[in-house]
């Protein structure tokens, strides 16, 4: 059964009580006004609420045509309907034009009343689930949504905050996993652009032949198997933004036609004749030092300078340790939920080993660890320093020997196995190649010294 609010407003009383009637036997709840002033007062104290705004043309105190703009104006999620007892199509063209859902002539059977009211109510529902999504994505991408407080990350978010509100080209520079794509997210959250698409293309995920037609698309006929036409991905982000991550990994020609495509706004798919034009804002990724590569040219100096008009260097998780228990405590968070369990409590000397490990992976890095602790951490039982994986225990295991004479053979051995381990990244196959035993008598030695 329907559910949800109708202002209904119409100065006759009995066929004003007759409609809300029909309404609430099919499950709405019904407001009422008699005239244009109170239909206004309803509507501003019940804006959250009003699915559909149900108003005669012809009040005592103003014209539904007139007051509609109005009825926008305090419900932009709501839909209109106007009703009138002599209907023209002039203004029914006209209320359609004004954004009217729909124009009803009175005394129409019921059925149709509630058929226009609940399809007007469906498109009020949709309306708010997507602006209640785009609000969600806008926070989730938000500069505040960012874990960390260090010097590093403060620079980074400032320069990024002030640069979203223009249409300036903008390159982030960073280690991979060190949250890029999420900067770029958040300066078109940031931007006047943030109603419209923001398409991410990862460079590097694309043979270089087959790159450049996904990003500008192609004609019908343009090569063997191009049974359609393409749209590029320049095309799909026409209004909002386009991010191009790993934008070093771009060819010679892919970024010649790149460069004209960010100068003129335009680009020619294959197999077209005719330009087409686009209105798109870059924003662009890369783990590589495009200066020296454009210096040693291996990358275009032209575009290089054409996309560092702003350049922001995002931070490797180990330039900003002092936020990695706030990242921990929200990734715990996060895969409670997902998992839909209690969020992972992290003992203190685990803590401690997730502070001291350098992580070359970055954020990426300690996600993906505290999603395997979240699911592989018996209930009721803190994640320890054991539960880590080989290579974060190396790197919080202390220096000091087991016992206070570093001469003894046991403390040799083992300082010796947690060199050759830490050297290996972890990798106990090639530790044990390096060390020149067997399997089972690395995995013997790192149980017996707690490695």
């Amino acid at each position: 059964m329907p559910t949800g609010t109708i202002l209904l407003i119409d100065d006759e009383a009995m066929l004003r009580q007759a409609v809300a009637r029909t309404l609430e036997l099919e499950g709405y709840t019904v407001r009422q006004a008699p005239d244009a002033m109170r239909g206004l007062e309803t509507l501003r104290e019940y804006a959250t609420e009003i699915l559909v705004v149900l108003s005669d043309v012809k009040l005592p105190d103003g014209r539904g045509l007139d007051l509609l703009p109005r009825y926008k104006t305090l419900a932009p999620l709501a839909e209109v309907v106007l009703m009138t007892a002599y209907g023209t199509i002039a203004d029914g063209v006209r209320a359609m034009k004004e954004g009217a859902f729909d124009y009803l002539t009175k005394g129409d059977a019921d059925d149709q009343l509630v058929v226009v009211v609940e399809r007007a109510a469906e498109k009020a529902r949709l309306q708010r689930r997507v602006a209640d999504l785009e609000k969600k994505v806008g926070v989730q991408y938000s500069f505040d949504s960012m874990i960390g407080h260090a010097l590093a990350l403060e620079q980074a978010k400032k320069t990024a905050q002030q640069v979203a509100l223009t249409e300036a080209t903008v390159l982030l520079e960073g280690p991979t996993g060190a949250g890029k794509e999420l900067f770029a997210q958040a300066i078109h959250q940031g931007s006047p652009r943030r109603s419209k698409p923001f398409v991410a293309v990862n460079c590097s995920a694309f043979p270089k032949d087959l790159l450049e037609s996904e990003l500008f698309g192609y004609k019908k006929g343009a090569f063997t198997g191009a049974m359609t036409d393409k749209k590029g991905q320049f095309e799909e982000a026409s209004g909002g933004t386009l991010f191009l991550d790993e934008i070093g990994e771009l060819e010679a020609g892919a970024q010649a036609k790149l460069l004209r495509a960010l100068e003129t706004q335009e680009f020619i798919k294959l197999g077209d004749s005719r330009p087409t034009r686009v209105n798109v804002r870059l924003v662009a990724a890369t783990n590589r030092n495009l200066r020296q590569e454009a210096d040693a040219g291996h990358f275009r100096p032209d575009l290089y300078y054409r996309l560092s008009v702003v350049v922001i260097p995002v931070p490797a998780l180990s330039a900003r340790r002092a936020d990695v228990p706030a990242l921990v405590q929200f990734f715990a968070q996060q895969f409670a939920v997902k998992l839909r369990q209690r969020a992972l409590v992290i003992s203190p000397e685990a803590l401690r080993a997730l502070e001291s490990y350098n992580w070359p992976g970055n954020v990426r890095e300690l996600k993906n660890v505290l999603e395997r602790a979240s699911i592989l951490t018996p209930p009721n039982q803190p994640l320890a320093v054991e539960d880590l994986p080989i290579e974060i225990q190396l790197a919080a295991a202390p220096d000091s020997p087991i016992s206070d004479d570093p001469r003894t053979l046991r403390n040799v051995e083992k300082q010796h196995v947690q060199r050759i381990l830490l050297e290996c990244g972890g990798n106990k196959a090639e530790a044990a190649r390096v060390l020149g035993v067997a399997h089972t008598t690395l995995y013997r030695k790192i149980q017996e010294y707690g490695l």
